[in-house]
C-alpha cells in the first residue's frame, strides 16, 4: 500500500508541476501541451486514489 501513496504523492506533484509551467508558458503550443499533461497526471492521480480506497475497504472487510 505504502509503494501506491508514493506514486500517488509522485503523479499529484508531477500534475502540479505541469499546471506551474503551463500558467508559465508563453507558447500557445506548450501551454496546451501542459495543460494535457496536467490533466493526465490528475486523473491518473484520481484513478490511484481508488485503488487504495478500495483496498482499504479490503482490509477493513476482513
Amino acid at each position: 500500500m505504502q509503494d501506491m501513496l508514493t506514486h500517488l504523492e509522485k503523479l499529484r506533484a508531477d500534475a502540479a508541476e505541469c499546471a506551474l509551467i503551463r500558467d508559465l508558458a508563453t507558447d500557445i503550443k506548450k501551454r496546451e501541451l501542459f495543460t494535457k499533461l496536467a490533466e493526465h497526471l490528475s486523473a491518473l492521480a484520481a484513478e490511484v486514489e481508488k485503488a487504495v480506497a478500495a483496498q482499504r475497504r479490503e482490509g477493513e472487510a476482513s
